[in-house]
């Protein structure tokens, strides 16, 4: 056992073993002997509302370790500065205030209530501790919603790239919890975040600018480093759940994502240019997909080169999403060096998805992912890599979807190596694998190792990528085309209607 996040009032600890989300058998937690958790069935916990400077000695199953809170240079309650909890009152102001008022290295304490509030603006090296029974809920008047511009300049005359909407510099309204050059803060707590968006019009129109800005996100963080989501449970988001921007170290830990499945754009988590990143022990059931790892579209990614890098997802449940884990496609800057493992992918239509496609440039290189020790339980497509994914105005264009090769200049993408192993997929319903490069730039590398497809036993047609000029398919197996090396050991397919494995433009094929 492990301690993997830690602050003045809360720990979130990980079992260390190879099961697959859920712990090997229930157990129970015991803090300095006394029961603080029963029948716990997850490899990753958390404790709350603990106090500051503290060691605790801790107990889960037969693992025990012993932790030592962070220390809280003042402790400040939201109600000592005017904040109702009735979930009438705007509550914007008070909670405003006491994070400007807080000192450096201060906790936040939001007891019991339901808040009604605007966004309002953190602050550098603060904890914010939610706790149980208390809820953020967001106004659901656009009006009441400041507008973050797309671009600023800083006193000193630098550009700060502030705000985008799906790639691109763009207005957009302030998130309820909204994070502008801060570092170092904390939200934990059993509390929950809502935006409200059920009760609001933000998912009316949803492709049309309303107001002058784009909608808001559940969460924003622009420019920001060592930020760490602790616990918390984020709920009915106007478009994307959780987007850092710009960001470097940040941390979700052990929190719940939940959207319903008809919201739009209601992506879980959307790291984009931001690097060393930490997903672990975090539940996702949303409207879209439920991480979509980017980086820019082809302006703002060929101009800095961004990539979002480092990034480690580990012991996460992640629920009826168009898909589970996708790279892409605005991702001009590049996606590197990902790691996936020992997560269970439950009724997404996609597994493990990457998506890009002529026009995303030549920094949009993707490469050195690894995906391991994965269970799918009736995901549609389980395996996606699509160089031809149609998108945007011009997605539909010739110059995407043409099957001719190009010329490779500076608007054409890269695919690197890609590792698959130790996956078992039951229920597959259209193809086990589905990966397609371009003739002038084949994916270099894909390799699978132990993995099991079994299909539904009534499988039903399914769109295994989207792209232009594909049909429908059923029960077919793995298909490459356009893929230098390929490599396949011990996968077996159980079920299959058409060839177990086709190759079209492949150079290099070994199977073990």
């Amino acid at each position: 056992m492990k301690n993997i996040s830690q602050s003045p009032c809360s720990v979130t600890l990980e079992l260390e073993n190879k099961t697959i989300y859920y712990a090997p058998k229930a157990y129970d937690v015991f803090v300095n002997d006394k029961k603080m958790l029963e029948d716990v069935k997850t490899n990753v916990f958390s404790l709350f509302d603990l106090m500051p400077d503290e060691t605790y000695h801790i107990v889960a199953g037969e693992e025990k370790i012993t932790v030592k809170t962070d220390k809280a240079s003042m402790i400040l309650n939201v109600k000592d500065f005017g904040a109702i909890g009735d979930g009438k009152t705007d509550d914007t102001n008070a909670l405003q205030d006491a994070i400007n008022k807080c000192p450096k290295d201060g906790l936040i304490i939001i007891p019991e209530g339901i808040y009604y509030m605007r966004p309002v603006f953190l602050k550098s090296y603060q904890t914010i501790n939610i706790q149980e029974s208390a809820t953020l809920l967001g106004d659901i008047n656009r009006n009441h919603y400041p507008i973050l511009p797309g671009q600023v300049k800083r006193r000193d005359g630098s550009l700060l790239e502030l705000s985008s909407w799906e790639g691109e510099v763009a207005n957009t309204f302030a998130s309820i919890l909204t994070g502008i050059e801060v570092s170092h803060v904390n939200i934990v707590g059993k509390g929950v975040i809502d935006g409200n968006a059920v009760n609001a019009d933000w998912w009316e129109n949803h492709k049309v600018m309303r107001g002058g800005a784009w909608r808001p996100k559940g969460l924003f963080f622009s420019n920001c480093e060592h930020l760490t989501l602790q616990g918390i449970t984020l709920q009915y988001t106007p478009s994307w759940s959780i987007h850092p921007y710009f960001s470097s170290y940040f941390n979700m830990i052990d929190i719940k994502v939940i959207n319903p499945k008809v919201s739009p754009n209601t992506d879980g988590f959307d790291p984009e240019a931001t690097d060393h990143i930490n997903v672990i022990g975090v539940n996702f059931s949303v409207g879209d997909d439920c991480i979509a790892i980017k980086s820019n579209k082809f302006d703002l990614g060929m101009k800095y080169r961004r990539a979002t890098s480092d990034m480690v997802i580990r012991n996460c449940m992640m629920a009826y999403g168009h898909g589970a884990v996708v790279l892409g496609s605005e991702a001009s800057a590049g996606i590197k060096d990902l790691t996936v493992t020992q997560c269970y992918f439950k009724e997404t239509d996609r597994g493990l998805r990457i998506k890009t496609r002529r026009g995303r440039g030549e920094s949009s290189v993707i490469d050195g992912i690894t995906f391991e020790n994965i269970y799918m339980d009736n995901v549609l497509v389980p395996l996606v890599i699509n160089m031809y994914y149609y998108c945007d105005i011009d997605g539909h264009d010739e110059y995407v979807w043409s099957k001719e090769m190009h010329e490779i200049d500076n608007r054409t993408p890269y695919l690197g190596s890609f590792t698959f192993k130790h996956i078992e997929a039951v229920g597959v319903h259209a193809a086990a694998g589905f990966f397609y490069g371009l003739p002038e730039q084949p994916i270099r590398s894909v390799s699978l190792e132990n993995i099991s497809f079994t299909y539904a036993n009534e499988p039903q047609y399914f769109l295994p990528a989207m792209m232009d000029n594909e049909e429908l398919q059923q029960a077919q197996g793995l298909q490459f085309h356009y893929v230098n090396h390929v490599y396949i050991k011990d996968v077996t397919l159980h079920g299959v209607k058409g060839e177990k494995v086709v190759l079209d433009h492949v150079k290099a094929y070994q199977k073990q």
